[in-house]
């Protein structure tokens, strides 16, 4: 029977969709004659969801369905699904005035609603498709991955269709494999009612693939959708230079999904890439990688893939990543300037060296800051977004002193109006080290559902514990109060007028040794 592969991105902000490109470019390249067709929901109007998801079933027939889930946890500091769910949270637990609680817990059922209702109409959409794929095929094959499956693969078990396959992480051998009739024992995934995820199966590593130059003109003939993505000159499309991150980042699950060991695509292959989204009119680049310099031993990497960048006489594009700022040089920071880079965030989570260590993100706040100067002196002039998870592990007055005087110091660097601090409370996330914390600590229990919504779950999830929880809930309340337009910057405001700060030596030294790192490292 010939073999015809269509791939659905569901319902998702309007975000290239890069892992379904990469799936659908690697089967080409290993099945030149397995017909492929790529929908993407992300285009459509949400009440032509269903007519149009059959109509595309029906033209293709597919044998084999790859459905794409990009996004599920939704605690995040900024609007979406018809709210902000950390103001409507804050309000619920934090605010005084009854009225304002009463307006979160408004908010937050308009939110709750609209996120169970997402993940029933995802569901329903996958079963839709299915059922009339086996119209045509009664053998019909699907496969359900993307991101916010690796992160919730054990719960899928009991939400999907008898015979799904749930596909944890990369996707390209799972998919070869299917498509060869080879039996799949061996990859990330389980089948849904047939077999069942293994104990700790996030944490296997992928196969390693030599990743070559998306065919975009491959993939242009089997995308209708794909001139909706060069539409807008702002428009940021991905392009990935590399998978895998090293790092043991204790609330990350980036490390677990793509796994440690760092696989580098050739500059050659990245750059080639590229060119083909610039003779289509694309300007501007977001380098997808979990980290764009992971580590110092790849340096030389991100060199060589910008040198060949300013070789290529691509010289007016713009890019923009999210960059571990310790492992820039001088070199480094020339390379950026000149190839256009005018935007990257940093998550460096806390000013405080301190806890920096206990957290586990492996990287000295000094260095930082002295790399960050190399940048400005490069010539860098444009935005910084620094990401702060306040009240990780041991947050103290102090500790959000120093990160008050080190957010102070980015600003003498780049300029005020240049550092965007982007407050959030990290939302716990299953397989983290955090969440092993959170057992060994009595805050969650084994067992617990991580996509439950309900009020007494996602305070644990939303992770703003006690002693400092109230007050943190206080000063962000303040915070949308005052200037909800700037709401990160007022944070800091409020932090420093509340607190004070210190200089910032202290926020750069910390003690070797503590009980909660050591706790923290236990549970690992």
């Amino acid at each position: 029977m010939e073999q015809r592969v269509l791939y659905v991105r569901l319902p998702c902000n309007p975000i290239f969709p890069i892992g379904v490109v990469y799936l659908a470019d690697h089967i080409h390249k290993v099945f030149a004659d397995i017909e492929q067709r790529i929908f993407d929901l992300g285009t459509i109007a949400p009440l032509d969801f269903n007519t149009a998801l059959d109509r595309a079933v029906d033209e293709f027939q597919p044998t084999l369905l790859v459905f794409s889930w990009r996004d599920i946890q939704i605690y995040a500091p900024v609007g979406g699904r018809g709210g902000n769910p950390l103001q409507n949270a804050f309000e619920v637990y934090y605010a005084k005035n009854p009225l304002i609680r009463l307006r979160g817990a408004l908010g937050g059922f308009k939110v709750a609603a609209a996120y169970y209702g997402e993940l029933w109409r995802n569901f329903g959409l996958i079963r839709r498709a299915i059922a009339r794929a086996k119209r045509y095929n009664p053998q019909a094959q699907a496969v359900v991955g993307g991101g916010a499956v690796s992160v919730f693969y054990e719960q899928m078990q009991h939400l999907l269709p008898k015979g799904t396959i749930v596909s944890v992480g990369e996707g390209e051998t799972l998919l070869e494999k299917l498509l060869k009739q080879e039996d799949i024992v061996g990859e990330r995934c389980y089948i849904v009612g047939e077999t069942e995820p293994r104990d700790r199966m996030i944490h296997e590593w992928p196969t390693p693939i030599e990743k070559a130059a998306c065919n975009y003109d491959y993939i242009q003939k089997i995308w209708s959708e794909f001139e909706y993505y060069l539409q807008e000159d702002d428009f940021y499309i991905g392009v990935q230079t590399k998978r895998g991150c090293p790092h043991n980042c204790c609330y990350c699950i980036y490390t677990v999904v793509e796994g440690k060991q760092v696989r580098i695509n050739p500059a050659d292959e990245v750059v080639k890439e590229m060119r083909q989204l610039y003779d289509r009119g694309i300007h501007n680049f977001w380098f997808t990688d979990a980290q764009f310099i992971p580590a110092k031993k790849y340096i030389n990497d991100a060199i060589e893939l910008l040198q060949k960048i300013v070789d290529s006489g691509m010289t007016d594009i713009h890019w923009a990543a999210y960059i571990r700022a310790d492992n820039l040089t001088p070199e480094l920071c020339d390379l950026m300037v000149k190839t256009g880079m005018n935007y990257f965030e940093i998550g460096i989570t806390s000013g405080s060296q301190e806890l920096v260590r206990k957290m586990r993100m492996g990287y000295n706040l000094r260095t930082v800051l002295q790399n960050c100067r190399d940048l400005k002196a490069a010539g860098f002039n444009d935005l910084v977004s620094v990401n702060y998870s306040f009240n990780v592990i041991d947050e103290t007055f102090d500790t959000i002193r120093q990160t008050v005087a080190y957010h102070r110091e980015l600003e003498k660097i780049f300029g005020v109006d240049k550092v965007e601090p982007a407050i959030f409370f990290i939302g716990l996330q299953p397989h983290t080290h955090l969440e092993e914390y959170a057992f060994k600590n009595d805050i969650i229990k084994p067992g617990y559902n991580p996509m439950s919504l309900m009020p007494w779950t996602a305070k644990k999830l939303l992770w703003n514990p006690e002693p400092l929880g109230s007050f943190f809930g206080e000063i962000c309340l303040q915070a949308w109060r005052q200037n909800p337009n700037d709401f990160g910057r007022e944070v800091m405001k409020i932090l420093e007028e509340r607190l004070g700060s210190v200089d910032i030596e202290e926020a750069l030294t910390a003690p070797i040794n503590s009980t909660s790192n050591r706790q923290l490292s236990a549970v690992s």
